[in-house]
């Protein structure tokens, strides 16, 4: 039962004390979950945001959606459960905690990892979850009462069940291959937190001399081989040719005397080789370049014989032949690049790359200048380096199939349908999943190394014990598991899995829905779909809707170098979150990215207001709110009019949300609250506010409030109590069931009215008539509906309209305008109205401007060099105009036209 008292309405819509009233209200008073334990559910669980993050606009637009799915399958009297809560977020938190150590000259290896880990919690209960309270103030109804964390212990329990079923499944293994290692972070990371940036580099050439006097049949020596790292030589194993390439046919399986390490190694056979590109011959450096790892595997390199010559922090160490020369051991990547060059070029191994300067003379250079798409970690911000150490893999191509099925088979459904492609072609090429992590904070992998060579891997210490045998000695992993890893489990973890008899679970799971960026269909969300599918046997939601990105408004991507990231929380603070709500659903178009547009977004702040003065004028007119679902009787053509306006609207609404169309769903209900009841139906009901006009207009403003909730929750609350007591808030009212028909003559009529009002009114502003001008207006031969409705509705046509009413006989002669209104062409008489020479003459000159000033910009637009060469901004522009001045001399036309 709602506490709150029906008021009077300020005479100014302010939304930030309504916003904090309420939402404060509806949490303490558990209204985001109530009680309905044998209504059907619907569930969704929220991308659970960095516990050190900050709502930033793509939260804003991702947890809008979701809100406003939730909050209308809530009225629809659903089980409605937003299962909230935040990611532990390894490397983020972690990188958090040690920058606030440094800053007090402190640093992380100065503690156990118990004490650090300790440390981060400290941090985490104090500083963490920040972003929980803004998303509040955005209005996200979300269940609290059960927040999630992904470090909780009941998570942290289906976390290590699930890694060690996998491993017991043969599903997760350990295995040397190469990585993504951040050498700032010293971790691996995956490909899908790699940036890559262009960067200016290099391509250097070297001579590459072959061993033991062999020559190629053209009498070289040597094989010419270019690279962008050429510190990497100092761990080649191999060159590769093309086996077609007849320049090197007579070599393959001739050995390389490798000039810096004196290391020899052989010509190999390997169609990575491209003949056409450079000398068709490529440096192999297995240990440091995933092509590299491939081909030395071709070759018949073990992982485990494949050479490393970098620590964690890439710089050079001797590799395990002992061949790198002393000089280059301890220097950075980066400085050993300059040493390896200086040296080969000192012996005559390095082939200057010629160019021509200035004056058109040929000068000698060491390298050749090249763009270079360089690999960079996404935090760490430094360039990452391929580096062949021991990891935790997943088995992803066999997790890939089930998910791949169930999208074919229509199980998840893919929203909108064309990312169903990208999908399918990433998991069909699916590499095994790296899972570990060089960290201290976050899930410890579960396995234990034996002092017997052995690995164990079990859910306790206890149990690995038990494994080993009482003579086994055990020292536990040092890694965490990736973030996603665990997150992965979150539609079925929250629920309270791996107790599969939990309440929650068995009612909830499967999700219904899931809400995301295309940006993480891979890290997130086909990982759920793995894991879930996997432990569950089934889905881990019915369907995947992935919305675009918000960008600048020039549809450039926002960033902080750029200085054009937009601050959800000052947008809210200058316009109320429900105007910020509105804006995102109505620009989100089923996966186009979404221009940021401040003045749409102060547009949707004036049509909260438009709602809240309309609000305002049917209380002052004794209009409150209604007791009925069920549309009430109505006499009146306006009246029964305004009903099938609902019916329709609900209709189309209730459409566009099962086909998650968030722009239509947001359009149709801002039309009906706009155009038809503001614009149209109080002004026809002016000054006839019988009992019937009373009992409609306050339940058509009851269907707009419970139709307009789920976009713009505060206003409609707020609204809901003023209008009168009420047995329960909005946020869990009853979704409009009008159980009335559109009446089709009442429809007719009040459209016909309509059109004549606003033909009229357009006709008057086109020709400079004063929008109060009473005018004469005749129509000689009516048709018998059109007469029926003109005797119907004289008051109306007279205060819209503005007509001394309409003649059934012929105009006087002389110079008039025609309005036209459904079939009847009005004829209103213009002599003394206003002055037709001079008029006629003002609209030709505008018109004349117009149309030049159109077919200039068509000609611009017309020539392709403009087009290909301008600035998009300017094309944009240019388009905009020659719109704008078309339809300009358009309407001028059609103002002549009228003058006869």
């Amino acid at each position: 039962m709602t506490d709150q008292n029906s008021a009077e309405l300020a005479k100014t819509f302010e939304p930030a004390g309504i916003e904090a009233k309420w939402y404060a209200h509806w949490e303490q008073n558990n209204l985001f979950r109530p009680e309905r334990p044998d209504a059907a559910p619907y569930t969704i669980v929220n991308p659970p945001p960095n516990v050190t993050g900050s709502l930033h606009i793509g939260h804003a637009l991702d947890n809008t959606l979701q809100d406003v799915v939730i909050r209308y399958e809530r009225l629809r009297g659903k089980d409605a459960l937003w299962v909230v809560g935040t990611d532990h977020a390894g490397i983020a938190t972690q990188m958090v905690v040690e920058r606030q150590m440094e800053a007090k000259q402190d640093k992380r290896t100065n503690y156990t990892r118990e004490q650090f880990v300790e440390k981060v919690w400290e941090w985490k209960h104090e500083s963490g979850g920040t972003i929980t309270g803004q998303l509040r103030r955005l209005g996200c109804s979300m269940d609290w009462s059960r927040e999630q964390f992904t470090m909780d212990p009941h998570f942290t329990r289906a976390v290590v069940k699930v890694f060690v079923d996998l491993y017991n499944q043969g599903l997760i293994y350990r295995d040397k291959r190469l990585v993504n290692w951040d050498p700032k972070l010293k971790t691996a990371i995956s490909d899908l937190e790699v940036e890559t940036r262009e960067t200016q580099g290099g391509f250097w050439h070297f001579k590459y001399p072959l061993a033991d006097g062999v020559k190629r049949d053209d009498g070289l020596d040597y094989i010419e081989v270019a690279t962008t790292r050429p510190e990497t030589m100092l761990a080649d194993m191999a060159v590769a040719v093309h086996p077609e390439d007849e320049r090197y046919k007579s070599v393959i399986g001739k050995e390389i005397l490798q000039p810096l390490t004196g290391r020899r190694f052989k010509v190999v056979a390997d169609e990575h080789a491209d003949p056409e590109l450079g000398s068709g011959a490529v440096k192999i450096t297995p240990g440091h370049d995933f092509n590299d790892f491939e081909v030395g595997k071709r070759a018949g390199i073990k992982a485990a014989d494949m050479l490393n010559m970098f620590d964690a922090e890439a710089k050079v160490v001797q590799t395990s032949d002992g061949l790198v020369p002393a000089e280059f051991v301890g220097l950075d990547r980066f400085d050993a690049r300059k040493l390896v060059v200086e040296r080969m070029k000192e012996q005559g191994f390095l082939i200057p790359h010629l160019t021509k300067d200035k004056e058109g003379n040929e000068i000698a250079a060491d390298f050749e200048p090249r763009t270079i798409q360089t690999p960079f970690g996404d935090r760490g911000g430094v360039v990452i380096e391929p580096w062949l150490t021991d990891q935790w893999y997943v088995d992803a191509e066999t997790l890939a199939k089930a998910p791949m099925e169930a999208v074919r088979s229509g199980a998840i459904e893919i929203v909108p349908k064309t990312w169903e492609k990208t999908f399918f072609n990433w998991m069909e090429n699916i590499q095994p999943w790296c899972v570990s992590r060089q960290l201290w904070w976050g899930h410890r992998i579960p396995a234990w190394y034996g002092s017997d060579g052995q690995c164990y891997v079990a859910e306790t210490e206890e149990e690995a014990q038990a494994k080993a045998g009482a003579g086994v000695t055990l020292v536990r992993d040092n890694d965490v598991l990736d973030t996603w890893f665990s997150s992965a489990l979150w539609p079925f973890a929250t629920l309270g899995w791996p107790d599969e008899d939990a309440p929650l679970l068995k009612k909830h799971y499967p999700n219904d829905l899931l809400v995301s960026g295309f940006d993480i269909l891979f890290f997130w969300d086909a990982r759920m779909a793995m894991q879930g599918l996997h432990f569950m046997k089934e889905v881990p939601w019915k369907k995947l809707y992935l919305h675009g990105l918000v960008r600048a408004a020039d549809g450039a991507k926002m960033s902080k170098s750029k200085g054009n990231v937009v601050d959800p929380l000052g947008l809210i603070d200058k316009y109320g979150a429900d105007a910020l709500r509105f804006f995102m659903c109505a620009m989100e178009s089923q996966g186009r990215d979404v221009k940021m547009d401040e003045k749409r977004v102060e547009g949707y702040r004036n049509f909260a207001t438009k709602l809240w003065n309309a609000a305002r004028f049917c209380q002052s007119n004794g209009i409150t709110g209604s007791t009925s679902v069920a549309a009430p009787a109505a006499t009146s053509a306006v009246n029964k009019w305004i009903i099938g306006e609902v019916v329709e609207t609900v209709a189309a609404l209730d459409q566009a949300m099962a086909d998650l169309r968030f722009d239509a769903a947001a359009n149709t209900v801002y039309h009906f609250v706009w155009d038809q009841f503001c614009d149209w139906y109080i002004e026809l009901i002016k000054g006839n506010f019988d009992a019937e006009t009373k009992a409609v207009a306050g339940w058509v403003l009851d269907q707009i409030l419970v139709m307009l909730h789920p976009f713009m929750p505060f206003v409609t609350e707020e609204l809901w109590h003023a209008l009168g007591q009420r047995d329960a808030e909005l946020i869990v009212a009853a979704w409009p069931k009008p159980e009335a028909t559109v009446d089709a003559a009442a429809k007719r009529e009040v459209e016909w009215l309509i059109a004549l009002v606003s033909n009229l009114r357009t006709a008057k502003n086109e020709l400079g008539i004063s929008p109060g001008a009473k005018l004469d207006a005749y129509l000689p031969e009516p048709s018998a509906l059109t007469r029926g409705i003109i005797e119907a509705n004289p008051a109306a046509i007279e205060r819209l309209a503005r007509l001394n009413g309409i003649r059934f006989e012929n105009a006087p002669a002389g110079a008039a305008m025609q309005v036209g209104a459904g079939d009847a062409n009005i004829v209103v008489p213009l002599e003394g109205v206003i002055d037709i020479a001079a008029e006629k003459a003002r609209l030709e000159k505008a018109l004349a401007a117009s149309q030049k000033e159109a077919k200039s910009l068509e000609g611009r637009l017309g020539n392709p060099s403009f087009v290909e060469k301008a600035k998009p901004e300017a094309v944009e522009k240019a388009r905009a105009d020659h719109a704008m001045h078309a339809a300009e001399a358009e309407r001028l036309a059609a103002a002549l036209q009228r003058l006869g």
